[in-house]
Parts: C-alpha cells; structure tokens; sequence
C-alpha cells in the first residue's frame, strides 16, 4: 500500500507536466496562427497604400472646419482644454471607428472569391480568424494615429508625449479597432450582402460616434443620451485616450475601467463573432 502511495504522486506529477505542456502549446499554436492571419491581413497595404490617407480625409475636416469653428465659439463647456483640444482624442477615436466599421465588408468579398471557404477548411480555430483579422484593423489604425497627431501639432494641441502615454495610446487605438471590426464582422455575417452592408454601416457609423464623448462632454447631453453614451464602448475609447493624449489630461471613469470596458466588450464581439463566421459561407 505505500508502494502504490508512493508511485501514484509521481503519475500523476507526470500526467500534471504533460497536460501543462499541451497547454501551453495549444495557446501558442492559436497565437501563432492569429498573427499570420492578421499579416496576411496588412499584407495588402502594400498594394494599396491610398486607402490610408482617404480613411483620414473626414476626420481631417472634422478638426480642421468643425473643431476650428467651435473652439472660437466656446458654445461647448470642456473645462481647462480649448475645444480643439478636448475635440482631437475624439477625432482620433472617430478616424479608428470609420476604418473599423466597414472593415466586415472584405469578408463578404472573401466568400465571393472562396477565400472564407478555404479558411474554413483549414485547422485554424474560428477564434483566431476572427482575432487576426481584428489585430490586423487594429494595426492599420494605428496609422490613422500618426496623421491625426500631426494635425494636432499643426492646430497647436497641447499633447502628451510620454513614452507610457504613447504605449497607452496604441493599446487603446488596436483594442478599439479590434472590437469595432469585430463588430462589423457580425453584421456582415448576418446582412451576407455588400449591399445591405454598406447600408447598415452608414446607418450605424454616425450614431455610435454622436452617442459618446467623442466631440462633447456627456454632462451636457439630455438623460436618454446619457444612458446610451454609457453603454456605447466608443464612450471609453474616447476617455482613455483623453487622459493619456492631453497634457493634464484625465478620465471621468479611470483608465483601468475604461481598458476592462473595452476588453470585456471586444471578448464578448469575438466570441460572438467566431460562431458566426462559418455562416458568412451559406
């Protein structure tokens, strides 16, 4: 009997070590294959370089027409910031949601072309298709960040460059570019056509972007609006960015809560997303 004591830890030592191993294999092979589709993703960048630049018109005239306007107005209550000021964290929330949204589309050009069947046909898991191509939006509005700082120089906005603040800053730009794609990824897999895609992402782009504190504070909106604004992710994109993009910057809610409103809101797309996916091929 204490033979048998004696030989049972060390199995089960073993069988312990074993299924650690395959873990942590398994977490390494999904990562592996979410950053190959995400470069595969950004990969076609290199054939067209202009969509960069056509993504930045809007949000380009936002700040230089409406935030110019407005800022000599002072109709709009910002505490200690100039309104071009507390306008341009928003401005660069709004540039990663207009690229995000539309970003579903390309799935449904995938099937057309039978891209998404060979991807379903692969061992690839779900999850990771719909995280690399998420990432891979994440990565492309990062770009978007470095024109809309320029534009901030340009209009004379007191920024923050601090090394932590600018690694803040990505974080949250690649999160959000993430859960907003994710999010048009649902609604692509559910339209199935570029027509009604279009449509719905119009439709939607505008009303996400006024119902948060992108381009005014939320005090000032009615009650109804408020409630939106709170459950609107794009609210606690623009916050956090807010506080690490400005100098003297701060958050209404606290970064730490804006980062676990974002992360929890992109896990939940993400999952929703990856059981989806395969239905954009019927």
């Amino acid at each position: 009997m204490s033979q048998e004591q004696g030989v049972l830890p060390a199995g089960l030592d073993n069988r312990a070590a074993g299924y650690q191993t395959s873990l942590l294999g398994g977490i390494a092979n999904f990562f592996t294959k979410t950053l190959v589709i995400a470069e595969l993703e950004v990969r076609k960048l290199r054939h067209d370089y202009t969509e960069l630049f056509t993504r930045a018109a809007q949000p380009a005239l936002w700040m230089l027409v409406f935030g110019e306007v407005f800022t000599r107005v002072r109709a709009i209550p910002t505490g200690k910031f100039r309104y071009i000021d507390f306008m341009a964290p928003g401005i660069l929330a709004q540039s990663v949601l207009f690229i995000a949204i539309f970003y579903g589309i390309a799935i449904i050009w995938e099937r057309d072309l039978g891209i998404v069947h060979k991807f379903l046909a692969s061992p690839t898991p779900r999850t990771a298709l719909v995280l690399g191509k998420a990432l891979s939006a994440g990565i492309r509005a990062v770009s978007q960040a470095v024109i809309i700082y320029a534009l901030s120089l340009l209009l004379g906005v007191r920024l923050s460059w601090s090394p932590l603040s600018i690694l803040g800053i990505i974080i949250v730009i690649v999160i959000g570019a993430a859960l907003f794609s994710t999010f048009s990824l649902i609604i692509a897999c559910i339209v199935k056509t570029r027509e009604r895609f279009m449509g719905i992402g119009q439709v939607l782009t505008m009303p996400l972007f006024l119902a948060s504190n992108a381009i005014y504070p939320i005090s000032i909106m009615p009650e109804w609006l408020k409630v939106i604004a709170h459950v609107n992710p794009l609210t606690y994109e623009v916050d956090a960015l807010r506080a690490m993009m400005l100098v003297g910057g701060t958050s209404l809610y606290g970064i730490p809560f804006d980062f676990a409103a974002l992360i929890l809101s992109m896990i939940i797309l993400v999952a929703i997303a990856a059981k989806l996916y395969p239905t954009v091929a019927r």
